[in-house]
């Protein structure tokens, strides 16, 4: 390893061996978020790699210098070498261009399918047995894109979508409601972005359905603001996207693979028929463990409901054939 991995001049402080690893790949907000959130959680230690290779390291020492606020005794290094990811159990991937005012996702593909290129390689060579979470926009074609960069088992590359979705629509039910958020178990379905399929029916507050606690009207319209969650933070900022929220997601799936939680989590998958869907990543409830996606739990949807998720796993499809080529 190079020096100042903890961006300290009296040298480094190697990683144990035995220890669990996680890797963070981009430094920028979601990245250091999540690599942040990780640390509380205290089950790994953390490398936070960026291509500018300062920026990771300033972040890894700002990181580490709270780890006795924290009680955090991992070791947090900071690198742009892809040698510093070998033996990652699992990889977080959020490198990539953000979002502007006026942008869809969709909008970043060739820049970030770019991007993904570089980095599926360097995991692929560095960390062949590691669970890849992917963050980077836009999301389902760029988990898409990853897995086939990677050659990685369609279950060990998996994208990080319902669960910040979820998050979301949690947060303005608790709102309408004036309750706990604790309390808010949503699900959210279909693509990271405008098509996504918000499912009142399976969304309860309490073990409550919210259609026998929200009018029709309100559901709608929180469901709408659910689905353009991501671009009002984008407008509202003026200069640059969400990273608190997303951040936080990427560490909660990590952890369920780490610990092999198997937590029921809507996630983006790899589909194989399932709701009609064949070879294309969309967001389905599924179990996180230590094989990644253990299991995808296919719902019983109303006609409408089937209709919108398939509408949005079809979109996306499309855009792999259009976009990507493939």
């Amino acid at each position: 390893m190079d020096e100042l991995r903890l961006g300290l001049n009296i040298g480094e402080i190697p990683m144990a061996n035995g220890r669990r690893k996680i890797a963070v790949i981009g430094a920028g907000n979601v990245g250091a978020t999540c690599a942040f959130v990780l640390a509380q959680m205290k089950i790994a230690d953390i490398v936070l790699l960026d291509i500018y290779e300062g920026f990771a390291k300033g972040k890894a020492l700002d990181l580490s210098q709270n780890s006795n606020v924290l009680n955090y005794n991992g070791t947090i290094i900071g690198t742009s070498d892809y040698n510093d990811i070998s033996g990652s159990d699992v990889v977080v991937v959020t490198s990539g261009f953000p979002r502007q005012p006026g942008m869809t996702r969709e909008d970043l593909i060739g820049k970030n399918a770019d991007i993904v290129s570089q980095v599926g390689a360097g995991i692929r060579d560095h960390a062949p047995d590691s669970v890849v979470v992917m963050v980077t926009n836009p999301l389902d074609l760029m988990t898409y894109h990853m897995q086939k960069v990677t050659g990685f088992p369609v279950e060990r590359v998996i994208g990080q979508a319902g669960v910040l979705d979820s998050a979301r629509m949690a947060h303005f039910i608790a709102m309408e409601l004036d309750c706990a958020e604790e309390d808010v178990s949503p699900m959210v379905l279909g693509g990271h972005g405008d098509t996504m399929v918000p499912l009142p029916r399976y969304t309860t507050v309490g073990g409550i359905p919210i259609t026998q606690l929200i009018s029709e009207e309100r559901i709608a319209a929180i469901s709408a603001r659910t689905a353009s969650g991501g671009g009002e933070i984008v407008k509202l900022l003026e200069r640059g996207s969400a990273f608190y929220a997303p951040g936080s997601a990427a560490a909660i799936m990590a952890e369920s693979v780490l610990n092999d939680r198997r937590r029921l989590l809507p996630a983006s998958c790899y589909l194989t028929g399932q709701y009609g869907l064949d070879d294309v990543y969309i967001g389905v409830p599924c179990i996180l463990g230590s094989n990644g996606v253990e299991k995808i739990f296919e719902l019983e949807l109303t006609e409408s409901e089937l209709s919108s998720l398939q509408k949005s796993g079809n979109f996306y499809k499309n855009q792999l054939s259009e976009i990507l080529g493939y």
